[in-house]
């Protein structure tokens, strides 16, 4: 059984990764109105990630015979000015949800919930995985620059990139 205080927090994870997914919405609509629909793809598929990331939290929750608790969340920021921008603050961001799902490691290791464990250590591997590719990108972009050939080779990169959920 899930304590208040880690179901609070797992519950808060939830709309932590539905927020996500609205930010990365936001930033590919950015793209979209800027004729880059590489980098959309990019983003509207990390926006399908962390839906599906914040159902593997709703249904580990109810596995574990309890609620999830669905609520709303801010806006996110809309008004970006480059795709570097963009970059760096999907990167401060997978940081931010990295330290989030840290912090829920710990607290079900203080517990000793040995299911959230073994469920939260996904997640850790991932966002290892998330940091490191928009780092490479945010590098990759500052090396091309926002203008000019090198800026469409990316977007044409980006095109290809597709989501296909784990099985469960």
């Amino acid at each position: 059984m899930l304590s208040e205080k880690l179901l609070g927090k797992l519950n808060e994870q939830i709309t932590h990764e539905f927020y996500s997914a609205h930010y990365y919405l936001a930033m590919a609509a950015y793209f979209t109105k800027e004729d880059l629909d590489g980098f959309a793809n990019f983003f509207l598929v990390q926006a399908e990630e962390e839906r599906f990331h914040a159902m593997k939290f709703f249904n580990f929750i109810n596995d574990q015979g309890q609620e999830a608790i669905i609520t709303g969340f801010k806006d996110p920021k809309r008004d970006f000015k480059s795709a570097e921008e963009i970059f760096t603050l999907a990167l401060e961001h997978e940081k931010l949800v990295s330290s989030l799902i840290n912090d829920l490691m710990a607290l079900a290791q203080e517990e000793k919930h040995y299911p959230s464990i073994s469920f939260l250590q996904w997640f850790i591997d991932e966002q290892v995985e998330e940091e490191a590719n928009m780092n490479k990108l945010l590098s990759k972009v500052q090396r091309v620059g926002e203008k000019g050939h090198g800026i469409l080779m990316l977007d044409r990169e980006l095109s290809e990139r597709s989501f296909t959920p784990d099985a469960e």
